[in-house]
């Protein structure tokens, strides 16, 4: 066993001050940031901010997509979801995998988290720590240093590459420790905790249930829309995205062509959408420019359409009163 280390560097608190202490007893450490489809706003703010806390630490960092068998193992993950669609530890088990697969290619002999027992009420009790390690077959070769004394020692430390006495035995949701390292370090590139991945919230599980019950064939644009506007079930097979903002209105625009029919309204102030059908009929494009001209503003009688599916028509149609409501396939925050 040498002195070298992968650390998972999240970008978050825990994550840096535990590589620091790993550096601080002489191991070589190269960063590991996992990115992913599912990640929030926060999440991706979070990979930046993985790529300065590495600067700040001097060392290398190598980012990571979790690539689309990860989708497979949302969809049906071996230990379950959390309270939304957020399947925690086989997560955990699939990163920490990666990593495993990743140590001879970089020459190191084990792999440091940032993880504290207790903290995490799904991933983080001390029987799921024990099935992770086990399943990602690291036994022995994770170390934590925020917790690494409520733990039996870790290979390294039983080789004496890792002075156990130099590591700490944190346990709970609390981040004193975190914060007073913090301060005797000196560091200051990481985010504060909080957040997490998209999974973990309500209205993108809805959407992301939806999608997969509905749709036998989505793709990755599908699953990355669904943080996009709002959504409707108009039929069994077809889905209509309404943008809610001029931003959104740009991004819409620019899918059109990929499997998906662009709706614009003419002649009124509106938002766009865009519809993904089996078999495009005109019920459906009905009841979709309805619900189009539902969110404009000063929209006439008979308000029209364009439609852009490969090619570009328009047509008009009697407005009233729909229950989009009810096809909303989740409530908006």
């Amino acid at each position: 066993m040498n002195k070298k280390a992968i650390s998972l560097i999240s970008g978050g608190l825990d994550s840096a001050v535990a590589t620091k202490l790993i550096i601080d007893q002489g191991i070589e450490v190269v960063g590991l940031h996992f990115t992913s489809i599912f990640a929030s706003k926060r999440d991706k703010q979070r990979g930046h901010r993985a790529l300065e806390t590495a600067r700040e630490l001097g060392i290398e960092i190598i980012s990571k997509d979790k690539g689309e068998d990860y989708i497979e193992i949302v969809k049906n993950p071996r230990y379950g979801y959390g309270k939304n669609m957020n399947p925690c530890i086989d997560c955990r088990i699939y990163m920490l995998s990666l990593t495993r697969n990743m140590m001879p290619e970089l020459g190191a002999s084990f792999v440091v988290t940032g993880e504290v027992l207790g903290q995490r009420p799904m991933s983080q009790r001390r029987n799921t720590i024990g099935l992770i390690e086990k399943r990602s077959e690291l036994k022995g070769l994770i170390v934590r240093p925020l917790s690494a004394k409520l733990f039996p020692p870790s290979i390294p430390e039983q080789e004496g590459i890792l002075d156990r006495e130099k590591l700490l035995g944190h346990a709970g949701r609390g981040r004193h420790v975190q914060y007073e390292l913090v301060e005797r370090y000196g560091l200051k590139e990481f985010d504060l905790p909080g957040g997490g991945c998209l999974l973990t919230d309500p209205i993108f599980s809805i959407k992301l249930k939806d999608l997969m019950a509905t749709d036998p064939v989505y793709t990755t644009k599908d699953i990355e829309l669904l943080a996009v506007g709002r959504h409707f079930r108009v039929s069994p097979s077809a889905k209509l995205i309404v943008a809610r903002n001029e931003r959104e209105n740009e991004k819409l625009g620019s899918i059109a062509g990929e499997s998906y029919i662009r709706l614009d309204p003419v002649g009124f102030r509106g938002p766009r959408g865009i519809l993904k059908v089996a078999t495009p009929d005109e019920g459906t494009f009905l009841t979709s420019a309805r619900i189009l001209a539902r969110y404009g503003k000063d929209v006439p009688p008979n308000p029209v359409i364009e439609i852009h599916d490969g090619t570009s028509h328009s047509f008009s149609f009697e407005m009233h009163e729909i229950d989009s409501d009810s096809l909303l396939i989740q409530q908006e925050a």
